[in-house]
């Protein structure tokens, strides 16, 4: 594929390209986007054959020359860990039969954290990225290609190019300058102000909660939140996404962007939230435990991100997928973008409106949490 004297293609890995000038397009913002993270998840077998996950990147360069941009792009087999959910598209079109899988995914796998989803050196190169990627799809008789959880200024370049956008929720924790958490609970309502309190107390006097990063991170602490993942991914996916080994290659290619915050007993870790370090937020992946310890979940999860990222002075938390307890502990709604781009016209048209409709559902219910946040009125 090519553009005047540029030229389009199609990798095997993200391993395949170099690191430096993979990492020179997706900046130091994003975790999820670094050449570290997602050469992790192929090396350790997390994507890749039997997975459903193929790693499908699509870069842009002129003959010789260094990456000019990248798109960290996936072929799925089906739609799990992708967090917008399209199981009734896929059921649909069947139905008519087409034939929705295989489809092409651009997204940081597992993961339901905003971020880039073109990484460009200059803004012109996104709609040749894009144009790449429907060519791909055109060529080889995939059905759609969805790009999921778009920063927001990467919006209206998917727009621009007659993609069409989805809009979610999701609840981040917004920082407006607090030193402490103390000044966090200072603008909520007296009596979320004393639920949160207590919250906090109740699991903190049952265990001892230490936070670590970078080389604190020894291999018995990854053993024992692999046991935590184990235990929820069991129960919210049927199995586990990652394998033990990403564990050990994110603490080793990227452990100071990982703030891993374990729950002890007796000096042993009984439960652990795994978070990841951008350069103005903080990331909550993956939470476990082997105890039941009232309140402990909300404390690790939400409340020690709250306070790491006053601390590291991040401008909000994104706390993952769904939860709408998240509201009641100071976690905002906000909106999520994805960008869909479907080959066959007719289907297109079907989900355009689908998404007109749904687009009117999400601004009611995201004006409907808006109004019940915890915070003080007036």
């Amino acid at each position: 594929m090519s553009d005047g004297g540029l030229a389009a293609r199609v990798g095997g890995s993200v391993g395949a390209f170099d690191r430096e000038e993979w990492n020179a397009l997706a900046g130091a913002d994003n975790p999820f986007d670094s050449h570290e993270f997602l050469t992790a998840l192929e090396d350790s077998g997390s994507v890749g054959p039997g997975t459903g996950w193929q790693p499908t990147p699509l870069v842009i360069s002129e003959e010789g020359g260094p990456l000019l941009a990248a798109m960290p792009a996936y072929l799925k087999g089906h739609s799990q860990g992708e967090y917008v959910f399209d199981h009734s598209w896929a059921d649909a079109f069947e139905r008519a039969g087409g034939r929705y899988y295989p489809k092409l995914q651009i997204a940081a796998p597992f993961t339901p954290a905003t971020g880039p989803r073109l990484l460009l050196s200059d803004q012109n190169y996104a709609r040749p990225l894009l144009a790449a990627a429907e060519q791909l799809c055109l060529q080889n008789g995939f059905s759609s290609a969805h790009a999921t959880f778009i920063e927001p200024t990467q919006v209206p370049l998917f727009e621009a190019a007659g993609w069409l956008l989805r809009s979610d929720i999701q609840f981040h924790w917004l920082n407006r300058g607090y030193a402490t958490f103390d000044d966090f609970l200072a603008t909520l309502s007296s009596r979320k102000r004393k639920d949160l309190r207590k919250e906090r107390a109740a699991a903190q006097d049952q265990v001892e909660i230490v936070r670590l990063s970078g080389s604190a991170i020894q291999p018995e602490h990854w053993d024992a939140f692999w046991h935590f993942y184990q235990d929820t991914g069991a129960r919210k996916w049927g199995h586990p996404y990652l394998t033990r080994e990403a564990f050990d290659l994110f603490g080793e290619r990227m452990g100071e962007r990982i703030l891993l915050v374990l729950a002890l007993q007796d000096d042993e870790p009984i439960a652990g939230a795994l978070n990841f370090i951008g350069s103005d937020a903080l990331y909550g992946r993956y939470w476990g435990c082997t105890r039941d310890i009232r309140f402990l979940h909300f404390e690790l999860c939400y409340y020690q991100a709250i306070d790491a990222a006053i601390e590291l002075g991040l401008s909000r938390v994104e706390a993952g997928a769904q939860g709408g307890h998240k509201l009641a502990r100071g976690y905002e709604p906000v909106e999520t973008v994805s960008a869909h781009w479907i080959a066959d016209p007719g289907f297109r048209e079907a989900v355009a409106d689908f998404l007109e409709r749904e687009r009117a559902g999400v601004a009611m219910d995201r004006n409907y949490l808006e109004r019940r946040t915890p915070f003080r009125k007036g």
